[in-house]
């Protein structure tokens, strides 16, 4: 891992402070709340770890949060205009996947965003990441497989799924070119 975050990370690692103190609670109670390590979560709020996908997915959950709506308290904005060269963009450490935020506001249900899966690698998320929403991944471009609670999607460019009940989901791009994928969400 990454022993310096870049200034998104730094903005991220203040937001999950933020959010843990604000609700008075303990490294321990989040740690058990989310599933992730105590000393991870305090390495990753003093910057000295960049966390990847799967443990910002779990401490959203945790915050009863999903991962854009702590990426845009993280970020600060969400007007009405989402303009190209202000969209976040954070790449997961682990795998090298850069997710950009599109669309997202508090006062609003959808929210989209788009990925970039590098070729071979692949992302397993909890099903706790999927409480409280509704989302479709639409392949912009590539293949990806995705595998939810143990049934498997193939997908390609074009290709459309929708989510069903809850479930651990593993995003897959076992192809040797990269995929581009579009997640549009809508908290329910």
């Amino acid at each position: 891992m990454d022993d310096s975050v870049d200034e998104t990370g730094e903005r991220i690692a203040r937001r999950i402070r933020l959010e843990r103190e604000a609700r008075g609670w303990s490294l321990a109670y989040l740690a058990t709340r989310s599933g992730v390590a105590k000393a991870s979560i305090s390495k990753i709020e003093r910057g000295e770890m960049s966390p990847t996908a799967v443990l910002l997915v779990k401490l959203s959950a945790a915050f009863d949060l999903t991962l854009a709506g702590l990426l845009l308290r993280a970020e600060g904005n969400g007007g009405r205009v989402s303009r190209a060269g202000d969209q976040p963009l954070w790449t997961d450490p682990e795998t090298g996947y850069v997710r950009r935020q599109i669309f997202v506001r508090p006062d609003h249900p959808v929210e989209v965003v788009r990925v970039e899966m590098p070729a071979g690698k692949s992302v397993t998320l909890p099903a706790s990441s999927y409480a409280r929403i509704r989302q479709a991944v639409w392949v912009l471009d590539g293949e990806m497989i995705i595998t939810e609670g143990g049934e498997r999607f193939e997908l390609k460019a074009g290709d459309c799924l929708g989510f069903g009940s809850p479930a651990d989901t593993t995003f897959a791009n076992e192809s040797g070119t990269a995929c581009t994928y579009a997640v549009v969400l809508a908290r329910s």
